[in-house]
């Protein structure tokens, strides 16, 4: 989505453009020819920067010598290349530099591009913009909580790697009385434009109009900081986000914020790749279940305390 506790976090400035990141910002090595025997041609590890919480689990990953011959040569040769929409912390941030892209998706990708043995880059898009990214093959997926649903899928296959639900933010104290989703009709609710939230907040609109409610008023935001001033300034009443950020942003000293759990709902957050790109699909699924078998996946999540949010087996398409 880009989305259960009561508790208090503040906001993280969204800063737009392209961050690159790979042998040059992570730090990477090849393999000796021996070693690349083995693994099936040249392989590059890339390393983890200090400030991703991960990092002792990232940079202790070894290719998988199964994987390895499925590896096609443009992606040996050039690297996945990865976007996501920087800003939404703790799923994908900003280091204290500005530049190093840290959070759960980029840990994530850079423990799939360590089991693939591929060198990595990470460019921050903005969230609408991502999913054309990928159709033009500008990237080879994305990864940056979004919400695998039905429409997405058709231009887009989802390798599912988390499950998520959605949380409140209000103003300390609750001014607007927000606890529930049936609280917002008749009040103003700031989401992310075409994000999982403003599908939310359409549909408690939906509900409040079936039973005779005024309508939410919704005011729709390019990115997750700009919607979160929107409640801070008194304009909105809530936000609605993901369960993780509503949390890290609610606990984050002076956020004038607090948390509040939207029960039920939880959907699965995917890894968006072209779907005539089967090949891709399959390599990642399978990667991302070497992670999961491995050990590695959930103590990831672990180290950026969203271990609640792990998924039992990489799947496509939420299973449909």
């Amino acid at each position: 989505m880009r989305q259960k506790s009561h508790t208090t976090r503040g906001a993280f400035a969204l800063v737009m453009g392209a961050v690159l990141l790979g042998t040059t910002a992570c730090g990477a090595q090849s393999l000796n020819a021996a070693e690349n025997d083995e693994v099936g041609g040249e392989v590059v590890l890339i390393e983890a920067p200090s400030e991703d919480l991960a990092a002792g689990v990232i940079n202790s990953i070894e290719p998988s010598s199964e994987l390895a011959d499925l590896v096609p040569a443009s992606l040996r040769s050039e690297g996945l290349k990865v976007t996501s929409s920087v800003g939404y912390p703790p799923m994908e941030m900003f280091g204290a530099d500005g530049e190093v892209v840290v959070g759960v998706d980029p840990s994530i990708a850079r423990a799939i591009a360590r089991t693939l043995g591929v060198d990595l880059t990470i460019t921050d898009q903005e969230f609408n913009a991502q999913i054309p990214g990928v159709l033009t093959g500008r990237f080879d997926f994305l990864i940056s909580s979004m919400t695998d649903n039905e429409e997405r899928r058709e231009t887009v296959t989802f390798v599912d790697y988390v499950r998520a639900g959605n949380g409140f933010l209000v103003q300390d104290g609750n001014p607007g009385g927000v606890a529930v989703p049936a609280d917002l009709c008749g009040k103003i609710v700031s989401v992310v434009d075409n994000g999982s939230s403003m599908f939310l907040a359409e549909e408690i609109d939906a509900q409040c109009a079936t039973d005779g409610e005024a309508a939410v008023d919704i005011l729709k935001f390019e990115g997750d900081t700009e919607a979160i001033l929107a409640v801070k300034s008194g304009r909105a009443a809530a936000t609605i986000t993901d369960y993780p950020v509503a949390v890290y942003r609610a606990d984050t000293e002076d956020s004038e914020l607090e948390a509040i759990a939207i029960e039920g709902g939880e959907s699965p957050w995917g890894i968006a790749i072209d779907k005539k790109n089967t090949e891709l699909v399959d390599l990642v699924q399978q990667a991302l279940q070497e992670l999961i078998d491995s050990g590695a996946y959930l103590e990831i999540l672990d180290a950026w305390g969203v271990g609640q949010m792990a998924v039992d087996s990489a799947v496509v398409n939420d299973g449909q």
